[in-house]
């Protein structure tokens, strides 16, 4: 109990309000500064910074020309990456490099950042995008001294549009409108939601009023280099939604299947009711032949019972005492079980009544059991940073998911779960409807406060693995609810997946990705 007042109280001392979820603000923090800093017998004597972006937890993407000093002098060269949040910058290797394409790509030896995701979907002409980086007449504004460029601090963010792809120097390139300035070197440029679609790498001049035009390493380009390098990377090809746009299709499609469930079930329900008619008058039928049986038997009982009375007064006419007692005896037998027959024959339409009238019994909703594997359903999912495999589920009886994760029953009789990772800047909220039909997954890409506040809130719970305890289901219940509190008013991403009844060759095939 004391536990549970303890997560009550979380629930009001911790959860402030929320600012709603934006993507562009969740990749920011992808976003890092790369530094090189040239050193000869222990003096600084050059010092060069650009942008990159975090690929994976632990490895950065940036310009050749941004790490080429570090390439052509490792001995004398240092490398930094400065992540946009936090309290320290990290040191950097390089990893590969490729000047044809102008990329590289570094690893930080500790920490770990969050990954950003690479659209490899179509680009349109036209396209909002958006330009994340460190530029440098930014920091010659901002900048106090040398220690402001190896603080962390949020990258600067430019709009535009995406013009057209053209080649330079046999390397596609993405021509924009985004502002940069040198120093955006090696940052991203992404679309609305979020997915990197290239790397800004350089700008035009502009003479005599000209209009400045700035260029990126196309999204193949990087997805090249990559694969070259053996690094494994995100990429998401659906179109980029809105979640207002995403919450508007995924309401139709909602309304689309509602539709159809009614008319399945009433096309059920005609079926059940002909099939109903079908079998009363079957019954019916079977019924009045069972009562005309019953009244022709009592008939011929009757009639042989009277003849066999009739007998007995032939025998009384003649002294045969002997013979017209047992004449007599089997005629009144056989009247009375005539008449037995008779009374008692079946009223067909007293049985149909009381069959048709028959309740049917409601199951009471409960969490379905068994394995099931779940497959996206890309129109009623908006999809950012994540993949969209198959997911297999084993539900156990009490809510217990895949033999260690305890869901709780929500008041939209949905089972869910709160995930709050110890080090991604992810929180992960899962859920799946009584059914076993419907299972989805809403992301939070989130600040390190808010994520600081959810893992101070997740930590006042102590339960490990599965639990039918009433008293460790209440406090985890009242902990999911703190959490949630602390979240956006809305995921950057929501998964939704239809499930279905899967063997075990099927889950196991899912799990390792066959």
């Amino acid at each position: 109990m004391t536990r549970f007042l303890t997560l009550l109280l979380a629930l009001f001392t911790l959860t402030l309000p929320a600012r709603a979820a934006d993507d562009i603000s969740a990749v920011s923090r992808s976003v890092v500064r790369v530094v090189t800093v040239a050193m000869v017998e222990g003096e600084v004597v050059g010092f060069g910074h650009g942008s990159g972006i975090a690929i994976s937890p632990t490895r950065i993407v940036t310009n050749a020309h941004v790490v080429e000093s570090a390439a052509r002098y490792p001995g004398n060269v240092a490398l930094g990456v400065v992540p946009s949040e936090g309290q320290k910058s990290f040191a950097g290797k390089l990893i590969a490099i490729d000047t044809a394409r102008d990329l590289a790509l570094v690893e930080i030896t500790e920490g770990r950042l969050p990954a950003a995701a690479i659209y490899t979907g179509p680009l349109d002409s036209g396209a909002d995008v958006v330009a994340l980086g460190y530029p440098g007449n930014v920091d010659l504004a901002t900048a106090r001294s040398a220690n402001d460029y190896i603080t962390p601090r949020t990258p600067t963010r430019s709009e535009g549009n995406f013009s057209n792809m053209q080649a330079v120097d046999r390397v596609a390139m993405l021509i924009h409108t985004a502002k940069i300035s040198r120093g955006n070197s090696g940052g991203p440029l992404v679309d609305q939601c979020g997915r990197i679609v290239g790397i800004n790498t350089a700008i035009t001049r502009a003479d005599d009023g000209d209009s400045p035009f700035a260029f990126a390493i196309a999204g193949r380009e990087l997805m090249r280099f990559l694969a070259d390098a053996g690094q494994q990377y995100t990429g998401v090809g659906t179109a980029c939604l809105s979640m207002a746009e995403a919450d508007a299709r995924e309401r139709a499609a909602i309304e689309a299947e509602t539709r159809a469930d009614a008319e399945a079930n009433a096309a059920k329900n005609a079926a059940a009711r002909l099939d109903r008619e079908l079998r009363a008058a079957r019954a019916e039928e079977e019924a009045l032949a069972a009562r005309e049986n019953r009244i022709a038997l009592a008939g011929v009982l009757f009639v042989i019972g009277a003849l066999a009375a009739g007998a007995a007064l032939m025998f009384y006419g003649q002294k045969n005492m002997r013979n017209a007692k047992i004449a007599g005896g089997v005629g009144a037998a056989l009247v009375a079980a005539a008449a037995i027959l008779f009374a008692t024959r079946p009223d067909a339409r007293a049985e149909i009544a009381e069959d048709a009238g028959k309740p049917s019994a409601a199951a009471a909703p409960k969490l379905a059991e068994g394995s099931l594997l779940c497959t996206i359903r890309p129109d009623r999912s908006r999809i950012t940073v994540s993949s969209a495999t198959d997911v297999p589920i084993t539900i156990r009886a009490g809510g217990c998911v895949n033999g260690r994760t305890q869901y709780t029953r929500g008041a939209d009789d949905r089972w869910q779960r709160i995930l709050v990772p110890n080090e991604e800047a992810t929180v992960t909220v899962a859920s799946i409807d009584a059914t076993g039909r419907d299972y989805r997954v809403e992301r939070y890409l989130l600040d390190a406060e808010t994520m600081a506040r959810a893992r101070e809130i997740r930590a006042g719970s102590t339960l490990q693995g599965c639990t039918v305890d009433p008293e460790q289901l209440a406090g985890l219940a009242a902990q999911q609810d703190a959490i949630r509190s602390a979240l956006p008013p809305a995921p950057n991403e929501r998964l939704v997946y239809r499930c279905q009844r899967a063997s075990g060759a099927a889950i196991k095939d899912a799990e390792s990705g066959n």
